[in-house]
């Protein structure tokens, strides 16, 4: 016999908790269709050529390749591989659509993604993304970047995580602030950002240390400045913009250009409605990825900083440079849903969810089978989730069965029940049992479960 078990680096859960996972991504593909965000999904795999470009960033060699049996027969090189993100994907399929979307495209993706990641907890090969991106043709405002917050708030405050605070930046802050400091843009800058965008999980100390070996080689005076600027954060929308005009940006054309996105971004943001408490100025924040170029965000739980950041994204200025000359600038955020469910349980935030149904139709007696299914379809008629028990048990295994499944009412249809015209619910939640007839069952479930969603929301 071969033993069962699920391969390294993937979340396979047992119905509850994927009922609790599903529900989220309800949340989440809500909360991006109301911002007006257009579905989109690719396949699992895409042609190796077009998915590996020749960036050999960290992710690409991390990559799933695809063979049939056949292929591998024939000693033939795989021409398939699994998509690592969702953004390579979305940009091969602008390029191939060009000329039949319309511009500005925007999207909401939400699929599993896979990459080659060292086994360890909490860390998968295989999870989902759930991304938006707005891509322009040509050109596209910043005042789409102020867009990626609202969307955030929106979403998060619908999921009931806690309080959370979306970051931003903007590279071109940084990168100005770098030029007047003498350290030009190339890969000695590129490594200064990857460098501070760590100073929320390092520390300052140590990347203040790193700033000033050998690897860098900067100044005691440069590396100050550097980290006097990159810990500024904002308390609140007008010390957000008391920041950005405290900053001498009148030599440096970068900068500038900086300070006044950042300034139309929280301009447009407050003018969007999202709460000043919800969103902060952090001059740290800079992401990894090179092909970020302005507008860069992170979103963290307020009483869970140790989870990092659990939405990120940022502008970016030609999305699908490789497939097409058309200039395709974007901005968009993604959210790792199967390593924020992960941790989102491991501390406690989210737990196992309620069934989806919400009815069980019992059977007693092989006898009334036909009254319990006819009940049964009089339930799903009024919006009831409603399972129906087709063999007789004994009553007591049939209320052990509904309450390890997460059932809230056992619906029991007996011949007295039968010859009064009513019948008996057995609320497993609170514990209580009453009457009800067959006409007003569906409508007082409906009530009950009604108030019970309105509780779980405030």
């Amino acid at each position: 016999m071969i033993k069962p078990r699920t391969p390294p680096g993937v979340m396979e859960l047992l119905p509850r908790d994927q009922i609790a996972f599903q529900r989220m991504l309800d949340v989440i593909r809500r909360n991006f269709e109301r911002y007006g965000f257009l579905p989109v999904e690719t396949p699992v795999f895409e042609l190796s050529d077009v998915l590996l470009t020749k960036t050999g960033g960290e992710t690409e060699r991390q990559v799933y390749f695809v063979q049939s049996t056949g292929a591998l027969e024939q000693g033939t090189q795989p021409d398939l591989a699994l998509r690592f993100d969702l953004t390579v994907p979305l940009a091969r399929y602008v390029a191939e659509h060009e000329h039949e979307l319309a511009f500005p495209f925007r999207r909401y993706q939400m699929q599993r993604v896979y990459r080659g990641e060292r086994a360890q907890r909490g860390r998968f090969r295989e999870f989902y993304q759930c991304d938006i991106d707005v891509i322009g043709k040509d050109a596209l405002s910043v005042r789409y970047d102020a867009e990626m917050p609202a969307v955030i708030h929106s979403v998060f405050s619908q999921l009931g995580i806690g309080p959370f605070t979306v970051q931003f930046n903007n590279r071109k802050l940084l990168r100005g602030f770098f030029e007047q400091l003498g350290i030009a843009e190339g890969e000695r800058q590129a490594l200064v950002l990857r460098e501070i965008d760590k100073i929320d999980k390092r520390g300052a100390d140590a990347v203040r240390a790193t700033l000033v070996g050998e690897a860098f080689g900067l100044a005691d005076d440069a590396v100050a400045r550097i980290m006097a600027f990159v810990q500024t954060r904002s308390t609140g929308h007008a010390d957000a913009i008391a920041k950005l005009a405290a900053l001498d940006a009148s030599a440096n054309a970068t900068l500038a250009e900086g300070v006044a996105e950042l300034r139309e971004v929280l301009t447009v943001l407050q003018a969007l409605g999202v709460p000043e408490k919800n969103y902060a100025v952090n001059f740290s924040i800079a992401r990894g990825l090179d092909y970020y170029t302005g507008t860069v965000y992170e979103t963290t739980l307020d009483d869970f900083p140790q989870i990092g950041s659990i939405c990120s994204g940022g502008r970016y200025e030609n999305l699908a440079g490789h497939y097409t000359k058309s200039k395709l600038p974007g901005v968009g955020i993604s959210i790792g849903l199967t390593r924020l469910f992960f941790q989102l349980r491991e501390a406690g935030i989210v737990s196992t969810a309620d069934s989806s149904v919400d009815a069980l139709v019992g059977l007693m007696d092989e006898a009334r089978l036909p009254d319990s299914l006819a009940l049964a379809q009089l339930l799903r008629a009024g919006g009831i989730n409603t399972e129906v028990q087709l063999e007789p048990k004994k009553l007591a295994k049939q209320f052990q069965y509904a309450d390890k499944a997460g059932i809230r009412f056992m619906v029991l249809l007996g011949e007295d029940e039968a010859a009064r015209g009513v019948v008996t619910v057995k609320d497993l939640r609170r514990q209580e049992q009453f009457e009800v007839t067959r006409e007003d069952l569906a409508a007082t479930l409906k009530t009950e479960l009604e108030q019970q969603r309105a509780m779980q929301a405030n």
